[in-house]
């Protein structure tokens, strides 16, 4: 079975509102969708959702890297051997995660179809089949904050992640009300790189009484030096999550012992495939994961609630939440985060179908 074409589109699809962390406030979620089809008439699809100031690439780059280098080199390829399509990705497009990522949902998805089996099987079986879900409050007054803990709490959901990087005083205030508003619920909070070191540690000594689980991203991306002074000056466990990309990336945090959990997100790690390679990676290092993106579509979605399904070193709690934020999506069945847990998908593949009117609907037509 042959690659015959890989199609790539750019859709805008609404957010439920204004979604504001310390990199940007988000109305829309523009997104890259990816199909692949064969010569046997099997199709597979993927997408991929990067976000402005979080991403390091651009929808319009990703479009661009997948049609001019991509799609061309695995044109005529075996679709049933997905290491040597991704490896072929790395010879024309080497480091392009993102869109390597898209393509490679897409074959994940193709083949699961062909053989009729859930991509959770086809990479080696789930070790849970419900997957519970984190909750998110960006950066709001204290009130509402507290009010949308509230409704999580409510709506089954034990963990909420809290965006924190306004100021040390209005941040600790933020997590203050939402630990009074739900006692017993985990608490995450997450920078986004909003602090220098003095101040994420300042912060995390401020949030001492809140019993946070842990604290993402404090300081920049490529600051691993700071992220590891900052870990061993807290008692809060840190986690990477700008900072990890690649395995090499993975590889220095492991090295400088600059966090305690990691998070991985299939679209960044460049795939199922090597999503699940980080995850072993940073286990092998005594470290628990976190999966999770925290705006998207269905599809890039599913990829990685089917990854979040294999490994009992993954914290429960998956932060793959897009779909609870977007106002449309672009498959016939899209994903509704209405409670704290979602069932794991036996569909074939990965559990979804490209629907072609509203594919339509969000596309952004080619300049």
């Amino acid at each position: 079975m042959r690659v015959t074409t890989i199609e790539a589109c750019l859709v805008a699809v609404p957010l439920r509102g204004a979604f504001k962390n310390a990199h940007a406030v988000k109305t829309v979620q523009k997104s890259v969708v990816v199909r692949v089809k064969t010569d046997a008439g099997f199709e597979g699809a993927g997408n991929v959702d990067p976000s402005p100031g979080y991403s390091e690439v651009t929808p319009e780059t990703i479009l661009a890297a997948i049609e001019s280098r991509l799609a061309p080199a695995l044109i005529g390829a075996d679709v049933t051997n997905i290491r040597s399509a991704v490896a072929r990705m790395e010879r024309a497009a080497p480091g392009e995660l993102d869109a390597q990522a898209a393509i490679e949902m897409a074959l994940v998805d193709l083949n699961g179809k062909a053989l009729g089996i859930p991509a959770h099987r086809m990479l080696g079986g789930a070790v849970r089949h419900l997957i519970q879900l984190n909750g998110w409050i960006g950066i709001v007054p204290p009130d509402a904050a507290a009010s949308a803990a509230r409704d999580f709490l409510a709506r089954g959901y034990r963990s909420t992640k809290i965006k924190v990087g306004a100021s040390v005083e209005e941040d600790r205030d933020r997590v203050a009300a939402v630990r009074a508003a739900v006692p017993d619920m985990e608490i995450r909070v997450d920078a986004n790189e909003g602090y220098d070191v003095d101040g994420a540690i300042r912060l995390a000594r401020a949030l001492a009484p809140y019993r946070v689980r842990l604290f993402e991203q404090p300081v920049p991306r490529h600051d691993f030096a700071g992220l590891a002074k900052v870990r061993r000056s807290i008692d809060i466990p840190v986690m990477a999550d700008e900072a990890i990309v690649g395995l090499d990336t993975l590889a220095q945090v492991i090295r400088l012992e600059a966090a305690d959990l990691v998070k991985v997100k299939v679209m960044k790690q460049g795939g199922l495939f090597r999503c699940l390679q980080a995850i072993d990676m940073a286990v092998g290092a005594g470290m628990q994961c976190v999966v999770g993106h925290g705006f998207g579509l269905t599809l890039n979605t599913l990829a990685e609630l089917h990854v979040a399904s294999m490994s009992e070193s993954i914290l429960e709690a998956c932060e793959s939440v897009g779909p609870a934020k977007v106002d449309g999506d672009v498959v016939t069945a899209p994903l509704r985060f209405e409670t704290g847990s979602v069932k794991l998908s036996d569909a074939p593949g990965l559990g979804a179908t490209l629907d072609e009117t509203l594919l339509g609907r969000y596309r952004i037509p080619a300049a």
